[in-house]
């Protein structure tokens, strides 16, 4: 299953996507974010979908790899589809004993458990399509304004950069703790609740060390490359807007004209 997260990891690719200006990428996710909370009919996540297809058949990653990121989810996607098909109350389609399964449950269960797909796998984009250095300029050039006030937009732009990146990382060397806890005799799969907490100890220690470890690791290696924040630090590749990104704000726009348009309608 570790092998299965997809977000923070990023896939290099000469596609129109991956070619965007990040901060495009990044207003994009944004406005697609808002606009499944926007929606309100459950026929308007089709075209969502669609777009979203689009998006990852242009971006030329395999969609069974874009999939293979919600195996890790399956569990939460489930509880959220079972929580609201039980407790919404509602038209009583089918009833045994204290279980009752209502019309308005079945809608809103199906509902939430789409809204959730779709955000997983469109967020899953912007790291699978953008290097972590490039994604840091975007923020940071999309938070620069916000300096003005004290706002630390190169720190904040840095630490979510590095916090993705190493989300892949992390799950790796649990992946490969667990295989070697499992080779000494650890048990992780039966059990009850309560037992499989305590059997996740001898995974958890070796792990919070590795990853100070990494970070400490981490720290020395940017202190002896002279890193002391973003104050006069100058850039290889600076950002540019092409036509493509124009194009491509253009085509937001549209499409967030659409869905509001869509849930008045």
């Amino acid at each position: 299953m570790m092998k299965d997260i997809t977000l923070g990891q990023f896939i290099p690719g000469d596609s129109i996507i991956h070619k965007l200006d990040p901060r495009v990428k990044i207003v994009a996710i944004l406005i697609y974010m808002i606009s499944v909370f926007l929606v309100t009919k459950f026929i308007v996540y089709l075209p969502i979908a669609i777009a979203l297809l689009a998006v990852i058949l242009v971006s030329g990653i395999e969609l069974k790899f874009v999939l293979n990121g919600l195996k890790p989810l399956v569990f939460i996607i489930f509880l959220t589809l079972m929580i609201n098909l039980l407790m919404t109350p509602g038209r009583v389609l089918y009833e045994i004993g204290f279980i009752r399964i209502t019309e308005e449950g079945l809608h809103t269960g199906l509902f939430m458990a789409t809204r959730l797909i779709l955000l997983v796998i469109g967020t899953s984009l912007l790291t699978l399509t953008t290097s972590p250095i490039i994604l840091t300029d975007g923020m940071e050039s999309l938070m620069k304004p916000l300096t003005k006030i004290g706002f630390p937009s190169h720190q904040l732009a840095m630490m979510m950069t590095i916090a993705l990146r190493f989300i892949p990382t992390l799950f790796e060397e649990t992946d490969k703790i667990m295989k070697a806890q499992m080779a000494r005799g650890a048990d992780f799969e039966t059990g009850n609740l309560l037992k499989r907490a305590k059997n996740l100890v001898p995974l958890l220690v070796p792990l919070f060390i590795n990853s100070f470890r990494r970070a400490d690791e981490l720290a020395t290696a940017m202190e002896s490359r002279c890193y002391r924040g973003g104050e006069g630090r100058t850039r290889l590749n600076e950002l540019k807007y092409h036509k493509r990104d124009t194009v491509a704000y253009i085509i937001l726009a549209v499409y967030l004209v659409f869905i509001i348009a869509m849930r008045f309608i």
